[in-house]
């Protein structure tokens, strides 16, 4: 067999049997070769944003990687943001990158670039230098990406097409390091201690077993519990423990941890400011607070919370959230009452792709108590990764509802999803928070200390002439649409979206908060 078909089938062997692509020329034998492993599933996407932001929610929902099929360099350039927010999450992901055939390289054709130094920017990377190795690589890059990182294999053209390769046979996954008991023991001692303390939840400490074990402590001890601001994936819902969200803005982290002496990281990075701001602190660990580490990202961090609860709360048990669901509001809608809407119609089961930005503050709160469900959220910041990773959720989980709250500014990063949405059938309900701003901007401006709020200033951070029109860009995809001004519109439009099979799009019109 050639190449490509020894890397699929290592990659299908390896567990890896979805690859999202955009695939350009020197791909297409990679493209051939998917029918002869039928296993593998081929899904198109128009823009590589796409490919990598599905790749992401894919795997943080299956928990196991995807491949993604980019064009030489520039492929890989276009899919960047979204792999940013992978690495962040430590979402398994590998990268098939074409490149030129290795004896065409020296012409330097238009198409050639450093993939390489791109690729180095996210993990683990490999240039695959033979047909002969490269099932070998690819067994490498799927390790790797088990490992929770984002692997890429850069493959040439002619590695790719030559005759004379044998799959090869997957590595053992990896399995996630025990924490010492010499660390159990000294947060014992620290939560132990009557001073203040918080323990702040990151990584697979935010998923329902690690949150039982976190709620045992607090329970037992006072300690007060968070989740880092931006979760890959946190379980919640009736019947899960509800744990507060670091704050987006460095004021409100300052106000959440008034007065802690001790922080315990289970799979969390200690807190800092998303940004500088003139005149104020990066790191946002209060003067005379101590940072102690129970578990790293990739420990076993609920087998660690659970040797520390067994411990100190032996015989207590969580405090589990009980079913509560707003009221359906009424009237127009505002950044207060939508969320609302979605709290009162949560469907069981339910994967919330949260990219409302601005408009979402007071999701979590409207949420708490609704049918248990996962919510992924923007890990590295950077927009447009809602509408994407929707997609990946939806195929990587076919039965369950999947419901992409997305800032309209964001959603026009990516919204050829949609066009992915629709060919593949895929059940997401998209809400656009449709408030024509970029508002998060807005209130940055202020936050910065900039002088100017003039009009050209604030032109820039302006979506309208034209107002953008959501129902028709989503019809223009393939995807049926409807807009909203009221909270009764919504909750229609909303109970009917949900309740049909295939995407659906609601453009909810709102005021903007700054």
């Amino acid at each position: 067999m050639n190449g490509a078909q020894a890397l699929i089938r290592t990659l299908v062997d390896a567990g890896v049997n979805v690859c999202f692509g955009n695939p350009g020329t020197s791909e297409m034998h990679f493209v051939a070769a998917l029918d002869s492993v039928p296993e593998m599933r081929g899904i198109l996407a128009l823009f590589e944003g796409v490919v990598t932001g599905a790749a992401d929610g894919y795997a943080r929902m299956a928990d196991k990687p995807a491949a993604t099929l980019l064009h030489l360099g520039p492929g890989l350039g276009n899919g960047l943001a979204n792999l940013h927010n992978a690495r962040r999450a430590r979402t398994p992901m590998v990268n098939v990158v074409g490149d030129h055939a290795t004896y065409h390289k020296q012409y330097d054709a238009p198409l050639e670039s450093d993939i390489e130094a791109v690729a180095g920017t996210l993990g683990w990377f490999r240039t695959s230098q033979s047909t002969a190795s490269l099932a070998a690589d690819a067994a490498d890059a799927v390790a790797a990406a088990q490992a929770g990182q984002v692997a890429t294999l850069i493959l040439p053209a002619d590695v790719s097409w030559s005759e004379g390769a044998e799959p090869a046979a997957p590595h053992t996954p990896p399995t996630r390091r025990t924490v010492d008991e010499s660390v159990v023991r000294a947060v014992i001692d620290v939560l132990q201690s009557d001073e203040p303390t918080v323990v702040l939840l990151g990584g697979h400490g935010t998923r329902e077993r690690a949150l039982r074990a976190a709620s045992r402590i607090a329970q037992a001890t006072g300690a007060k519990l968070f989740a880092e601001t931006f979760p890959a994936r946190i379980q919640r819902g009736e019947g899960v423990p509800t744990v507060e969200r670091l704050g987006y803005l460095a004021e409100q982290v300052t106000y959440q941890l008034t007065d802690v002496r001790n922080i315990v990281l289970a799979g969390a990075k200690s807190p800092v400011s998303f940004f500088a701001y003139p005149g104020k602190a990066s790191d946002l660990v209060p003067d005379d607070c101590k940072v102690h580490v129970l578990a790293e990202p990739l420990d076993d961090i609920a087998g660690a919370l659970e040797a520390v609860a067994d411990l100190v709360a032996p015989d207590v048990e969580p405090a589990l959230q009980q079913a509560q669901q707003p009221a359906l509001p009424s009237g127009d809608l505002t950044p207060q009452n939508w969320v609302d809407v979605i709290g009162a119609l949560l469907p069981a089961n339910a994967i919330i792709v949260d990219e409302a930005n601005t408009s979402g503050l007071l999701l979590p709160t409207a949420t708490a108590g609704a049918p248990r469900h996962d919510v992924l959220t923007l890990t590295g910041g950077a927009i447009g990764d809602g509408l994407p990773t929707a997609v990946g959720a939806a195929v990587a989980c076919p039965d369950r509802p999947v419901i992409c709250l997305q800032a309209d500014g964001s959603a026009m990063y990516t919204p050829s999803a949609l066009w992915t949405m629709a060919r593949e059938g895929l059940n997401v309900t998209t809400v656009v928070l449709s408030n024509r701003s970029y508002a998060i901007l807005k209130l940055e401006l202020q936050r910065v200390g900039a002088e100017s709020t003039g009009p050209k200033a604030l032109d820039l951070l302006d979506l309208s002439r034209p107002d953008l029109d959501f129902v028709s860009l989503a019809a223009a995809m393939g995807v049926p649409g409807t807009r909203s001004t009221t909270a009764e519109e919504l909750a229609a439009q909303f109970g009917e979206a949900i309740a049909q099979p295939g995407p659906h799009l609601i453009e909810a019109v709102v005021p903007t908060l700054f």
